[in-house]
């Protein structure tokens, strides 16, 4: 059961992360710095990151800063913070994906009943993985919706595609 569980949350997980990568990798350099709602494209891309790697960590504890943070902004304390250039950016959701595959080829049936280990949040680990799949799509929804509407070029049904499972070949 917790491989079919763990296999389940990856497809997802890798679905989600590589249709915001695809975003950001679509993502017009003139675009790259437009506004969505009071931030920019940049710090949307970087705000969904940081808090998937943020919550793919074990604990609050057990998150560690590392460089890519030292260019975007500690989240944590930052409202908004400034976001990273675009190809760290694409190479922040390559890292996020393979966290992903990591720290879920390391829960069980156990670990992912309990608590997440994050104290502003009051459910499993196993909610959590799903709590972060919906922050990646709800943003990853207003990040294509902005494109499209700023950029003929990707008005295209085929432009943005639909990830349905996984992490396509073609996503890095």
């Amino acid at each position: 059961m917790a491989t079919f569980v763990g296999t389940m949350l990856r497809s997802q997980g890798e679905a989600a992360l590589a249709m915001l990568r695809q975003c950001v990798a679509a993502c017009p350099t003139e675009q790259y710095e437009g506004r969505i709602a009071r931030d920019t494209f940049r710090t949307v891309a970087y705000h969904t990151l940081f808090w998937t790697d943020y919550y793919l960590s074990p604990g609050e504890q057990a998150f560690e800063l590392s460089d890519i943070h030292q260019c975007g902004g500690d989240d944590r304390v930052l409202a908004s913070s400034p976001g990273l250039p675009q190809h760290e950016t694409l190479a922040y959701a390559d890292a996020c994906r393979e966290k992903l595959g990591r720290v879920l080829a390391a829960e069980t049936l156990e670990t992912l009943g309990a608590p997440c280990g994050f104290s502003r949040l009051s459910f499993s680990r196993g909610e959590l993985y799903i709590y972060t799949l919906r922050h990646i799509q709800h943003h990853t929804g207003a990040l294509s919706a902005y494109l499209r509407r700023t950029s003929p070029s990707l008005q295209d049904r085929a432009a943005l595609r639909w990830v349905r499972a996984g992490w396509p070949p073609d996503a890095a």
